[in-house]
């Protein structure tokens, strides 16, 4: 299929096609309905509440809408959107904990998913507080290891740190899991 622009007068025709707002959208609406469940639960995992967890990967995919002329490879816009939702996922972190300072914070319960509910529950729950209280970085590898099957390359892209300490990070992470579950490492 052939993309034909009309150059307007005054307007110099750049060397790399744009690309059409139908077909942005079109691919905007590919990724959300292939990517926004899982990024929703990821971010579910990170914040322990579902309507902040929507809004951030909302953010994300309106970000992303936003900048698609922008974007260099199409095929980085998943990328995009995972260390998008981690940033906004940060931001919602560091605004609760002004807040709570402030002494201003509503309580937000840990309501980490349906599924999460369903099933037997306190063995469940203890390991999710468990990871609720690790630092930003490890509880980060660990979602995005565990939930999102990253590899180490990918992890450490998204995050911006070498692939050993991606390793590290993780095996430090289950080592504080186990000791604070009572488990054997």
């Amino acid at each position: 299929m052939t993309v034909r622009r009309a150059i307007t007068p005054g307007l110099r025709a750049t060397a790399a096609p744009q690309r059409a707002p139908a077909a942005s959208g079109q691919l905007v609406d590919e990724l959300y309905r292939g990517h926004a469940l899982r990024l929703t639960r990821m971010a579910l995992l990170l914040l322990g509440d579902r309507p902040s967890a929507e809004d951030v990967v909302q953010e994300a995919f309106l970000g992303l809408f936003r900048g698609l002329g922008r974007l260099s490879d199409p095929g980085r816009a998943v990328a995009y959107l995972r260390i998008s939702v981690l940033n906004g996922c940060r931001s919602v972190l560091r605004a609760r904990r002004r807040a709570k300072l402030r002494g201003t914070a509503p309580d937000y319960p840990a309501v980490w998913s349906a599924e999460s509910a369903a099933l037997a529950g306190e063995e469940r729950r203890e390991v999710l507080r468990a990871v609720a209280r690790l630092p930003r970085r490890q509880r980060e590898v660990l979602v995005l290891r565990y939930f999102l099957d990253l590899c180490d390359s990918e992890i450490a892209a998204d995050l911006g740190i070498s692939r050993g300490t991606v390793a590290s990070t993780a095996s430090r992470a289950l080592a504080a899991l186990a000791r604070k579950t009572g488990e054997q490492a």
